[in-house]
């Protein structure tokens, strides 16, 4: 059975090249275009691994993530942010969740596929 990875974007064009790239690299991506909709999808079946945009609305990336970990207690799954904004970083460096990391946009095929096996194995 192939890895579930949920991606949180609502940006389609870059849902769509997510879509192609993780089953490229032998994942089963669930493609879901805001936060609201992926925690009610993430409740019901916890995925391998979220890729989670932070720029989104109603619900923003970090308000995602702070729902996730506290109000659904959902600690173990890992989450890359997944972000065009460089303040991602400083911002990820003070929660100190060793399943979180962060991928820079644009993001090419290797560091895809090397933060992902970094984050699963």
């Amino acid at each position: 059975m192939k890895p579930k990875i949920v991606v949180v974007e609502d940006d389609q064009p870059i849902l769509d090249l997510m879509d192609i790239l993780l089953k490229k690299l032998g994942y089963d991506p669930v493609l879901i275009p805001n936060g609201l909709d992926a925690l009610t999808y993430v409740r019901i079946e916890p995925p391998a691994l979220i890729l989670l945009d932070i720029m989104m609305s109603p619900l923003s990336g970090w308000e995602f993530l702070d729902r996730l970990r506290t109000e659904y207690n959902q600690r173990e799954i890992p989450v890359i942010l997944f972000t065009a904004s460089p303040v991602g970083a400083e911002r990820m460096a003070e929660l100190h969740d060793p399943k979180l990391g962060i991928l820079q946009k644009p993001v090419t095929f290797d560091e895809l596929k090397t933060t992902l096996q970094q984050f699963l194995a």
